[in-house]
């Protein structure tokens, strides 16, 4: 199995909205898992929401800690916005790309929803990377 990792500060956000679709939609032999650096307690209450609006629930997700065993089999790492808040951001030692997302945490709905487009995009485009014969296995209505 190949794997992927989306890192953000909380982790309940931007990475679990990441790893839900990317798992949605990943090609043959392929996984993502989410992390951060310094997790919350639960997930973000409106990233749940507007990933339900999708038909995604994230609902039993938990926030994790990134800890080193995470990063053995990892192929590759995107961090959420680190150029936003770099303050605990792991980009410093480890070799990832950086998708620029603005924090979720204490904006409107509608701000999440957007968020949550931009990562669906971005997951879309990443998974075309990764299997150039991809095509969208599921519809999302946004």
């Amino acid at each position: 199995m190949r794997e992927v990792l989306f890192v953000c500060i909380h982790n309940s956000g931007r990475s679990q909205m990441a790893e839900a679709f990317f798992n949605q939609m990943a090609p043959a032999g392929w996984q993502a898992t989410s992390a951060g650096t310094l997790p919350t307690v639960e997930i973000n209450p409106l990233a749940v929401q507007v990933m339900l609006e999708l038909g995604i629930d994230i609902s039993k997700n938990h926030p994790k800690q990134l800890v080193p065993d995470m990063l053995e089999d990892i192929q590759h790492i995107y961090t959420m916005g680190c150029d936003v808040d770099s303050a605990a951001c792991p980009a410093g030692f480890l070799k990832t790309e950086d998708w620029g997302l603005e924090d979720p945490a204490g904006k409107p709905i509608e701000t999440v929803r957007n968020i949550r487009n931009d990562i669906k995009s971005r997951v879309e485009y990443l998974v075309k990377r990764l299997s150039p014969d991809f095509t969208v296995a599921k519809s999302y209505k946004i």
